[in-house]
């Protein structure tokens, strides 16, 4: 008897430890519980800064209870818990770790539904809309119609973000509001529909006319449609006096999106943009868009002085396309000097003439102009070993040109260094023309940042050679070539 006591009270003792410890852990989970649902009164009734608090609170609990119980059954409800609490504190990218570890579609009731809804939101704020539609199917079927409603609201963005408007708009049909509206406009435009989509905008702009808002608006309709977005623009602004300036950069951002679908219409708005936005900026980007239109379609370095003059007032006026306008220009510049230095009595004319044709094709975008100066290089250099690289880049511009000058490529630049690599044969002295080639661009920028006093010949300057006279130039100094070029056959 005196030993079965001790033993009695031993067993009793940790009967009470478990109880304890049991309703410790359930206590835990209560207080965490009670913490969320007045952090989510807190939010109804608009007390943020409490909110938030609370929240934070949550949080503690529930990785105090983790910590202490992590074999407690209610572990998973604790990490549901907590991720809803760092979502609702704007941490989505620590909050999907614990509403993902869990599976919080097992956590039944209220809670369950809750988290699903707020993974699918972190998933759709962190750019994974593939996640976001499975987490908020598992909620569309709800019985709570609040919680339904948000599941489909939800769904319907996830589904447009991946490219399904048509079943996006299938997700809202019965659902009202202004953000379901908004919603059913963006996947509208998104599929297509013009004229539901500017039916819709009219209804949208009595509840909301925010330009920051249709801003948006035209730029995610945009990435999908464009010539919705354009229609829009224009349905946008028959409606009011809007600023100058906005009117203007719609236009411009609408020519910028209908670039690569309608180049006719894009160009259209580029004018609108500059006629209308003159002294703004962007009404001047639309100016400079029209500027390099020009450019496109050049042919001589005669057309390039009004580009220049047209630049000039850009890059004089101050404004956001000054510093583009200025480099722009400079090139201009540039290249109508090389053309017009590069006769057969200029020294290094031929590498001058080579170097201004490439910056016509790489930095003006002004294909046709380069054709015509890679052509020059052949004609007024026939013997410059840079001749037959010049015909090369020039019949990738001029197929027509090219396929005329096949015969002398094939005949009298048959041993050219190009040509071998071309072929893929060993190219003897490919590498000392390039790097020729490169030093020459070096020096020749150097010498335009850093000009030289008037008859004053700067040390190492290569000697003139006779005229007709290979240039082959070692690098002075080890000075390295411009790493932007490429030595391309």
């Amino acid at each position: 008897m005196s030993r079965a006591r001790p033993l009695a009270r031993v067993a009793q003792a940790a009967l009470a430890a478990l109880l304890l410890g049991g309703c410790v852990y359930y206590n835990g989970m209560y207080n965490a519980k009670r913490l969320a649902g007045s952090a989510r009164k807190a939010e109804r009734e608009g007390r943020t800064f409490e909110a938030n608090n609370l929240w934070g609170q949550v949080i503690t609990r529930a990785e105090s209870l983790v910590v202490r119980h992590p074999h407690s059954k209610y572990v998973e409800e604790a990490l549901t818990l907590k991720g809803i609490a760092l979502a609702r504190l704007g941490q989505c990218p620590d909050a999907v770790t614990p509403l993902a570890r869990v599976s919080a579609f097992v956590v039944e009731g209220e809670t369950g539904e809750e988290a699903a809804l707020t993974l699918g939101r972190c998933q759709l704020e962190l750019g994974d809309p593939v996640a976001a539609d499975l987490a908020f199917s598992h909620v569309v079927e709800s019985a709570d119609p609040a919680r339904r409603r948000d599941a489909r609201l939800y769904r319907a963005r996830a589904l447009r973000q991946l490219g399904r408007p048509e079943q996006a708009i299938l997700a809202l049909e019965g659902i009202g509001g202004p953000k379901a509206s908004e919603e059913r406009l963006l996947s509208l435009g998104a599929a297509g529909r013009e004229a539901e989509t500017l039916a819709l905008a009219d209804s949208v702009l009595a509840v909301n006319d925010s330009v920051r808002t249709w801003d948006s608006v035209l730029t995610i309709v945009g990435r999908h449609s464009p010539a919705t977005a354009s229609a829009l623009v224009d349905h946008l602004g028959s409606r009011g006096a809007l600023p100058v300036e906005i009117r203007a950069r719609r236009l411009y951002q609408d020519g910028e999106r209908l670039g690569a679908s309608d180049p006719t219409r894009a160009l259209d708005r580029f004018r609108r943009a500059a006629r209308i936005g003159g002294g703004t900026d962007p009404g001047d980007r639309a100016s400079l868009q029209l500027i390099r239109r020009d450019l496109a379609r050049t042919r001589a370095p005669s057309e390039l002085s009004s580009i220049a003059d047209s630049l000039g007032r850009l890059a004089a006026a101050g404004r956001s396309a000054t510093q583009e306008a200025r480099a722009l220009r400079q090139a201009v510049i540039a290249v109508r000097a090389a053309a017009d230095s590069s006769g057969t009595m200029a020294g290094q004319g031929d590498l001058r003439l080579f170097l201004a044709a490439e910056s016509a094709r790489d930095s003006l975008l002004a294909p046709a102009l380069a054709a015509g100066l890679f052509r020059q290089v052949v004609e007024t250099w026939p013997d410059s070993p840079y001749a037959p690289k010049a015909l090369l880049a020039g019949r990738v511009l001029d197929p027509e040109w090219g396929e005329a000058m096949r015969p002398l490529l094939e005949e009298r630049y048959a041993s050219s260094p190009y040509l071998a690599i071309l072929r893929g044969e060993d190219a003897t002295g490919y590498r000392e023309l390039e790097d020729s080639l490169q030093t020459y661009a070096f020096s020749t920028e150097a010498e335009r940042r850093r000009p030289a006093a008037p008859g004053v010949r700067r040390p190492g300057s290569p000697r003139t050679p006779a005229p007709g006279e290979p240039v082959i130039i070692r690098n002075p100094r080890n000075q390295r070539p411009d790493p932007s070029r490429g030595l391309e056959p």
